[in-house]
């Protein structure tokens, strides 16, 4: 790979108790750092009200010292990103954000300005599902349908947001996440996936994955079964992975 690949995929954009965003400050700021990042171009693909959800962005980053312009606003989508110093993916609906970087020609556009020409890609929730190999492994409702459950492929594996592990006390008797995720392993050709908890981000640098945050994950290897990883812990051979 000639360039370095920039990525940060967090679990969530907010844990209990905390403000918007406050948990990754420093990690988003020591990440746009390097690349000299004054202004981020945000996708709010993944709601419906794209206007109110850049502003509550935009509020978000200025307490950090980033200007956010939203890619709603430009009659040129593919120029914005071209012209981006970094791109932020909020949360929401998984498929509905995916549907929206089909039907405005985003994908193979972001894949390449990511993967060979080092963009600084943020991704939160469904920003970190659709940078993966697919989003069928979103927790989110199928409430429209994109061409393609692909997503942007910018790590070789797929990711769980908002990972629950199972509660021995709890009463309910629907499957529990891993379940779910053992379920999807059941399938011929599909990826591990990376469960990340609240808190918990993965930041990739290169050919390097670390752990960040406050809190871990949880890995789901099909062949392999499932291994716990705290926070620090180096998983770069996720990045390697060949299924």
């Amino acid at each position: 790979m000639g360039v370095s690949r920039q990525i940060l995929l967090l679990s969530s954009s907010t844990v209990h108790g905390t403000e918007y965003l406050k948990y990754a400050e420093n990690e988003i700021k020591s990440f746009l750092k390097n690349k000299n990042v004054q202004r981020i171009l945000f996708i709010p693909y993944a709601l419906q009200n794209h206007d109110e959800y850049t502003d509550k962005i935009r509020s978000a980053f200025v307490k950090l010292g980033y200007e956010v312009d939203g890619i709603h606003k430009t009659s040129d989508p593919i120029l914005a990103l071209n012209q981006a110093q970094a791109v932020y993916v909020g949360g929401g609906n998984t498929f509905q954000l995916l549907k929206s970087l089909y039907d405005n020609s985003l994908l193979e556009p972001i894949r390449k300005k990511v993967l060979q020409e080092g963009l600084p890609y943020i991704g939160s929730s469904a920003g970190s599902n659709v940078a993966t190999v697919s989003i069928c492994t979103t927790n989110d409702m199928p409430i429209v349908y994109p061409p393609s459950f692909k997503a942007l492929g910018l790590v070789p594996f797929n990711i769980n947001p908002h990972f629950l592990d199972a509660d021995p006390t709890s009463k309910h008797m629907g499957e529990t996440r891993e379940e779910r995720i053992k379920q999807y392993h059941e399938l011929p050709d599909v990826p591990p996936v990376l469960g990340l908890r609240e808190g918990c981000m993965l930041h990739v640098d290169g050919d390097k994955a670390t752990l960040k945050g406050i809190s871990g994950a949880k890995l789901f290897d099909p062949s392999k079964g499932a291994s716990d990883y705290e926070v620090g812990s180096d998983v770069s051979f996720l990045l390697n992975i060949q299924f």
